[in-house]
């Protein structure tokens, strides 16, 4: 008695497929015309016009929810955000902060400055926030 499973390939090279272009996933796979992440839920067509139109999206700064962030926003926080040094505490769900000042590639991850009433000036991830408006 054979193995068969041995004997047969796969029809598509998995190793032939990019990675996502939005989280970097090496799980691509292909569903019809598209390029599908199973990690992210990203969508693509292989090729240079949609990785183009994807790079010029990485430079936006989004919220948790997928709103484009700009200079001088008002957000809310979304989750309660426990503060380290400086007296610790933690920031409450719903707290407003004004007059945001975004910093693009923040080794960190943390690319808000802000003034968070009550704490003074601190950095924010644009994970735990919303736009207010």
């Amino acid at each position: 008695m054979t193995d068969s499973t041995a004997d047969t390939a796969p029809a598509v090279d998995p190793d032939a497929l990019p990675p996502c272009p939005a989280c970097a996933s090496e799980y691509a796979y292909e569903s019809g015309a598209l390029l599908v992440c199973p990690m992210c839920g990203h969508e693509w067509v292989a090729g240079g016009a949609a990785d183009a139109e994807h790079e010029a999206e990485d430079d936006q700064i989004r919220d948790a929810v997928g709103n484009t962030l700009t200079d001088g926003d008002t957000v809310t926080l979304v989750k309660t955000v426990k503060v380290s040094g400086a007296g610790g505490g933690s920031i409450k769900v719903g707290t407003k902060v004004t007059g945001i000042r975004l910093v693009p590639g923040a080794a960190d991850g943390h690319d808000i400055d802000a003034r968070v009433p009550g704490f003074g000036k601190m950095k924010l991830k644009s994970s735990v926030v919303k736009r207010a408006g």
